[in-house]
């Protein structure tokens, strides 16, 4: 049980600094920042939980059945993450690449403390063992100042694929499209550094404000952190309904603003990428179609161009009600991993994909969000993010492209390097 408490918020944006400052203080830290972008389909404009009271930590192994029994038995917030390799439990397939970050394959937890912050209106829920520290916790928050930050030296990142090697396999994926095999793929390289020391808190207000994302997350479970400037999200159930929204199509943004209409226009007529989006808009509609009462999957919007602070991107919305016979894991399995970050068909490309890459993707290209104690949830792409292992001192950060028959290695490499751009910057 939760205790419910409402407060007004005169000044949100300071309120959020505070929030996220307060909350380091914790083992276990979700703080979501819709950072106020214009969306159709948001709930809140900033979610923090912390502190578990319960938690679930596993390997890929039967992992979607464990999250149902856990889910299912809370009926309560639940925060978390699921990593790409999940992807072992729901097919046959493998993670074998190189892995210097070293996550569990899913977390979750149920939070003591959880603060939900829509415009002025803030809802302060407390687990009952805990309700009476809420005034303390709220004065504590509200008096805090963040700290000025001691700002270490950047990190040395490199590449863990060299161009030359990018192109070959690029070029050997292309194979695979000629002969049939695949339609279309998202092929992954990561950026690392090693003996890296950072400060997560700092990192992540420099990638979030350079960026501005609807989907930022600022993640931490002991060690492990995520930082998150995702503009994309995965997939959110509301009551019955269902709403998917991938992402397919990126060209850069320019300070001229007829320059910057130039890329727009030309990404949205762009037929290359709209065939990518088409291919994968396809895919997410036949992944919902498992779950969904007969005849109501729905494209909503096809091909629609958003504006971020990095880059211009093309999205899709899909929707679907839930036939009521399915639960809210099911239909996480039934459509895990996005189709955005794979490719068509599925299964085919993940092995090619697996074969091809250095590294293992891990949290990278997985989601991170919650579910709500009435089993509705919410999750983005953990894309344009850095992952950081505190104990090996080991950062990461990895950007993929989408390759189709009509992809030329040498202008994919480019989007990729468009992709790390803010990482880049963050880091150094």
């Amino acid at each position: 049980m939760r205790v419910s408490i409402h407060k007004h918020i005169s000044n949100p944006e300071h309120f959020k600094q505070q929030l996220l400052s307060w909350s380091q203080q914790f083992r276990e830290i979700v703080f979501l920042d819709s950072n106020s972008y214009p969306q159709e389909y948001s709930s809140f404009d900033c979610v923090l939980a912390v502190d578990a009271f319960t938690s679930l930590k596993t390997d890929f192994h039967n992992a979607f059945e464990d999250l149902k029994q856990y889910q299912q038995t809370t009926k309560d917030w639940l925060f978390g993450y699921l990593t790409y390799d999940l992807k072992n439990d729901v097919e046959d397939l493998k993670s074998a690449n190189f892995d210097g970050l070293d996550f569990p394959d899913l977390f979750f937890f149920q939070p003591k403390k959880i603060f939900l912050l829509k415009g002025n209106q803030l809802e302060i829920q407390y687990l009952l063992l805990c309700d009476d520290e809420v005034e303390d916790d709220f004065e504590e928050i509200t008096e805090s100042n963040s700290e000025p930050f001691v700002t270490l030296s950047g990190v040395k990142v490199q590449q863990r694929i060299s161009k030359e090697l990018y192109v070959e396999k690029v070029t050997k994926m292309l194979e695979h499209i000629h002969k049939g095999d695949m339609y279309e793929a998202n092929f992954c390289m990561e950026f690392f550094a090693e003996n890296a020391i950072i400060n997560p808190l700092e990192k992540f207000q420099k990638l979030n404000t350079i960026s501005q994302a609807p989907f930022s997350v600022f993640f931490k479970n002991n060690k492990h952190y995520l930082l998150s400037a995702s503009p994309e999200r995965y997939l959110k159930k509301v009551e019955g309904n269902l709403i998917s929204q991938p992402i397919k199509g990126t060209s850069k943004r320019s300070l001229d603003p007829l320059e910057d209409e130039k890329s727009k226009q030309f990404l949205a007529s762009d037929a290359k990428e709209r065939a990518e989006n088409i291919m994968i808009t396809d895919l997410v509609r036949n992944d919902l179609s498992h779950t969904a009462q007969k005849g109501s999957v729905e494209v909503v919007a096809l091909c629609k161009i958003y504006s971020f602070l990095q880059v211009h991107q093309m999205i899709s919305t899909i929707t679907s009600k839930l036939d009521p016979q399915y639960s809210p894991i099911d239909v996480l399995r039934t459509t895990f991993p996005m189709g955005s970050m794979t490719g068509a068909p599925k299964i085919s490309v993940m092995k090619i994909i697996e074969n091809l890459e250095e590294t293992k993707r891990g949290l990278y290209s997985g989601a991170v969000g919650y579910f709500t104690p009435e089993g509705d949830f919410d999750f983005n792409v953990v894309i344009r993010s850095i992952l950081y292992n505190q104990e090996n001192k080991y950062v990461s950060f990895s950007v993929g492209s989408a390759i189709t028959s009509q992809s030329i290695p040498e202008n994919e490499y480019e989007e990729c390097l468009l992709k790390a751009k803010a990482m880049h910057e963050v880091l150094q």
